[in-house]
Formats: C-alpha cells, sequence, structure tokens
C-alpha cells in the first residue's frame, strides 16, 4: 500500500508465457477491437440515419450495440496497453471500476434481451395493442431500467468491495471481474447475498422470462397463419441467435466469449438477418464502392 497516495497496485499474473509473441498478439486484438467499433458502429449509424428504422425492435437493436461498443472500450484499451508493457500492473480502484463496468453491461444485455422478447411478443401475439403498448415513453423506460438497475446492483458490490482487506496483490486473470473477490482476505456477508441477490434479479429472472416469451410466442404463431409464422422467423431468428450464444458465457469461456465473438456476432446477425437493416447496409456499400471507384479514377 502506498500510504502517501492510499492506492494498492495489483499485478495480472496472465502474460508471462506469451511474452514472446506480445506484438502479435497486440496486433491480433487490435485489429478485433478496431472491426468490433466499426461493425457495430455501422448498424448504430445506419439506425440512426434512416426514420424508418426508428421503431422499437431496432431502437433495442441499436441499445444492444451500443452496450457491445461501451464493454469493449472499457476492456480493450487496457489490454492493450497490458500486452505491450513488460509488467501488467493496474491500481485496486481501476480494478473494481473495471469490475463494475464488466458486470454492468453484461447484465444489461441480458435485460435487453428480455426487452426484445417482449417487443417481439407484442408484435406477433398482440398486434392490434402493439401501438399502446410499445409507446416510445415505454421504449424509454425499457432502456433506463436496462441500464441503471445493473448498475445500481453492481454499484453496491463494488463499493462493499472497495472496503474489504486485501491478503493478495496478484490477480490471476485477464482483467478484474469475479478475480476481485480472490484478492480479499474475507468476503463479507454482504457481498455473498447481495451477489446471489444480483445474479437472480440480472440473470436468471430475464433468461426465464425470455424462456417464457419465446415459448408463448412459437406456441401462438405455430397456430397461426403462414404470413404470420413467417413474420415471427425473420423478426425473432436473429435474437434467438443471440441469445442461444449468450449463456455460453457461462462456461469457461466466459472471457473469450464475451470480449471477442459477442460483441463481433451482434452487428453481423442484426446486418444481414434483419431485412430493412440488410437493405440500408447493402446501400451503404454500394455507395461506398462508388465512391472508393470514383477516387481510383480520379487518382489515375
Amino acid at each position: 500500500m502506498d500510504e502517501e497516495l492510499n492506492v494498492t497496485y495489483l499485478t495480472l499474473d496472465w502474460y508471462t508465457e506469451m511474452n514472446k509473441y506480445r506484438y502479435v498478439f497486440f496486433f491480433i486484438m487490435f485489429t478485433l477491437f478496431i472491426l468490433i467499433i466499426c461493425t457495430n458502429s455501422t448498424i448504430l449509424y445506419l439506425i440512426w440515419i434512416h426514420k424508418n428504422l426508428h421503431e422499437p425492435m431496432y431502437i433495442f437493436i441499436a441499445a444492444l450495440l451500443l452496450n457491445s461498443v461501451l464493454y469493449s472500450t472499457t476492456i480493450y484499451p487496457k489490454l492493450l496497453i497490458d500486452v505491450l508493457s513488460d509488467k501488467q500492473v493496474t491500481t485496486y480502484s481501476a480494478c473494481l471500476f473495471q469490475f463494475f463496468t464488466f458486470y454492468t453491461l453484461a447484465c444489461s444485455e441480458f435485460l435487453l434481451l428480455a426487452a426484445m422478447a417482449y417487443d417481439r411478443y407484442v408484435a406477433i401475439c398482440k398486434p392490434l395493442e402493439y401501438q399502446t403498448l410499445m409507446r416510445k415513453t415505454t421504449v424509454g423506460i425499457f432502456l433506463v431500467v436496462a441500464w441503471l438497475v445493473p448498475a445500481c446492483h453492481v454499484a453496491v458490490l463494488a463499493i462493499a468491495s472497495a472496503g474489504a482487506k486485501l491478503c493478495d496483490s496478484n490477480i490471476k486473470g485477464i482483467f478484474c471481474n469475479n478475480a476481485v473477490y480472490t484478492l480479499q482476505c474475507e468476503r463479507s456477508r454482504l457481498i455473498t447475498i447481495f451477489g446471489v441477490v444480483a445474479l437472480v434479479d440480472l440473470s436468471i429472472l430475464p433468461m426465464l422470462f425470455i424462456v417464457f416469451t419465446y415459448t408463448k410466442l412459437f406456441i401462438v404463431s405455430h397456430r397461426s397463419c403462414k404470413e404470420i409464422r413467417k413474420k415471427a422467423a425473420e423478426t425473432c431468428l436473429p435474437h434467438l441467435l443471440v441469445l442461444i450464444n449468450f449463456p455460453k458465457t457461462t462456461r469457461i469461456i466466459m472471457t473469450l466469449q464475451i470480449m471477442l465473438y459477442q460483441p463481433l456476432l451482434n452487428p453481423f446477425i442484426y446486418g444481414l438477418k434483419m431485412k430493412d437493416i440488410s437493405k440500408h447496409l447493402n446501400k451503404l456499400l454500394s455507395q461506398a464502392k462508388i465512391i472508393s471507384f470514383q477516387n481510383t479514377f480520379l487518382s489515375t
């Protein structure tokens, strides 16, 4: 502990064996980071500028992609710095901040997926009530809840951890998530109990709601006409692809799944599978090709 600055420095013990390939690893991670930002931002841009995409379904998609951008920007810069450093060191306060952003944005994705499931349920099962139930105010409330509720839950855990006594300064991991708890001499009862509450509120209940909603939706659409089934398949398939991949984060590959796979997968799923977004994306790519051809022609 630096008594003058009151800062605890932590060592991230994960990079020793990869020291030989630091520049290769940096290039790969940097390329993936840029790709994540560009792909997500492109779909966000299309939804922002085209008024026909200013509907609840696309607004929730935009929120999900924005969530991926925010998450990546809180993880990758520090990771890239660590790759080029001879020794990976962070402060305990910075570690807690990363812990806070990691779980806040990860849990927000569960709630956003739940809001999207509800939106599709109303659109397919209660089309005549859709405009009434999914007003702009309702969508705004869903978005605020999706980001604010996880932030409040995780803030309690972060604040409680800030006052915990540390018996170790070596983090065995790529970044600070549950690794924070391994540093503490003894985990407080508050952290344990509230951690379970947060798990239920932010993960288990939203997941149960999503499963129930899609089950109900497919039962209704199966009993309906072919046109309704087609509409359900077109609008719900991208959400289900994202949802099917998201629970994999509970496995050992959770870190790589959230850092690489999920942020990179979402824009491709929604950009290619959602017809209206795909149409605008093709126009944007065509315009880019024309501009590139004109610039090439003029330069010659």
